[in-house]
C-alpha cells in the first residue's frame, strides 16, 4: 500500500491509544487533540471539529484524508461538512464504542442501559472524569451531563429532569462503575486506581477489557462499510441513529 498523509482529529481521551495506533501506522499522520470538556455543549465540539477541519484542509499539507475520532457524541459529529478533503469517522455512536473496539461489544456490554456510566484512562488522565458527587453529598452525578443540563435549565430543573431520566431502577444500575482498560496501557494502573474510587464511593467496579482495533485500522487506512464513514468533498455527515449504520453522508448544499 502506497503510504499516505493523514490528519486525525480526536478527543483527548484517545491521546495515548491514538499515539500507539501512530506509532503502528504505515502512513504519515499529524495529530490535533480537542478537549474532553468540549463535550459539555455538542453545538461547540461541533464548531471546534469544523474549525480543525477547514485549516486541515486549506492548510500547507494536502492530506490524503481527515480522520475523525469520535462518535456522534450527542450529535457533535452531526453536520462535519468535507471541504477538498475526505473525512474518515467510525460508525460509532460514542466513545465507549470506540474504545470497546465494536458495536458488537458495545451491544453486549451495555445494549440494556446504553446510559451506563463508564470511564476509561483517558477520563482519568484529562480531568476529574470519575463519578462526581453534589456538595452537599446526597447525589451522584456523573460525567458532563449533569453540567449540562445546570448549564441550560439552571440547578432546580437540571435536578427535576436528571431524576426523571434517571428512576430509581436505573440508579441501582449506576451503583456499578464501570472502567473500560485498555491491555497496550493497563500497566499504567488507571484501573486499580478507578476500582479504589470505587471502592470508596460504595460502588461495584466492573472491568471491561477494551480494543483499539477501531483506532488502528482508521490510522492504518483500513476503512471496510460496516465499520467507517467516508464522506467525500462536498458532502457532510448526517445521523442515522440506528444500531448499524449509526451515520450517513449527505450532499452539503442538500
Amino acid at each position: 500500500m502506497t503510504r499516505k498523509h493523514f490528519k486525525v482529529i480526536a478527543c483527548n481521551i484517545f491521546m495515548r491509544e491514538i499515539c500507539i495506533a501512530i506509532s503502528e501506522s504505515r502512513h504519515v499522520v499529524d495529530p490535533e487533540f480537542t478537549e474532553v470538556g468540549e463535550h459539555v455543549q455538542s453545538d461547540r465540539l461541533r464548531t471546534a471539529i469544523q474549525a480543525r477541519i477547514d485549516a486541515a484542509a486549506s492548510g500547507d499539507h494536502a492530506y490524503d484524508a481527515i480522520l475523525l475520532a469520535y462518535g456522534l457524541c450527542g450529535n457533535a459529529a452531526v453536520g462535519l461538512t468535507a471541504r477538498n478533503t475526505p473525512l474518515v469517522i467510525p460508525r460509532a455512536h460514542d466513545c465507549c464504542t470506540i474504545l470497546l473496539g465494536s458495536r458488537q461489544a458495545f451491544d453486549r456490554h451495555f445494549g440494556d442501559n446504553p446510559c451506563q456510566p463508564f470511564s476509561s484512562a483517558g477520563y482519568m488522565d484529562r480531568g476529574d472524569y470519575y463519578l462526581r458527587r453534589d456538595n452537599d453529598g446526597a447525589h451522584i452525578r456523573y460525567g458532563d451531563g449533569y453540567a449540562e443540563l445546570v448549564a441550560q435549565y439552571g440547578k432546580d430543573n437540571a435536578d427535576y429532569i436528571w431524576e426523571t431520566m434517571h428512576p430509581p431502577a436505573l440508579r441501582e444500575i449506576e451503583q456499578q462503575a464501570v472502567f473500560i482498560d485498555i491491555p497496550e496501557t493497563k500497566h499504567l494502573g488507571h484501573g486499580d486506581l478507578f476500582a479504589k474510587q470505587a471502592a470508596a464511593d460504595g460502588k461495584s467496579c466492573i472491568r471491561l477489557t477494551g480494543d483499539i482495533r477501531l483506532l488502528r485500522g482508521l490510522l492504518q487506512g483500513e476503512w471496510p462499510e460496516e465499520d467507517y464513514l467516508v464522506v467525500p468533498p462536498g458532502y457532510r455527515t448526517t445521523g442515522r441513529y440506528d444500531a448499524i449504520r449509526v451515520i450517513e453522508r449527505e450532499p452539503a448544499d442538500g
